[in-house]
């Protein structure tokens, strides 16, 4: 049987497209608020249908769960958050 590959540490990484509800806070504040956050590696505001997209990092796929309903979605003024997780295709 050949040897094994060494397992290393694995990384999740994601993009979450977020919307700003209109009138609750700034896509400024949003971004402030977002750039607090560990585990979110970048924020820009953007156009298009949504305000900002935010790049985040996880150790699995759990973890990026978690940043997202846990400290992303908690932060006033996002109405509304779409998650793409990023994949290496070969």
């Amino acid at each position: 049987m050949p040897p094994q590959p060494k397992v290393t540490s694995v990384s999740v990484k994601a993009y979450v497209l977020i919307e700003v509800a209109v009138g609750k806070m700034t896509v400024r504040d949003v971004i402030a608020a977002l750039k607090n956050v560990k585990g979110i590696t970048s924020v820009e505001a953007v156009t298009g249908p949504y305000d900002v997209i935010a790049v985040l990092e996880g150790k699995d796929v759990n973890a990026v769960g978690d940043l997202v309903t846990r400290h992303i979605h908690t932060i006033g003024g996002i109405e509304r958050t779409v998650t793409c997780l990023a994949v290496t295709l070969s």
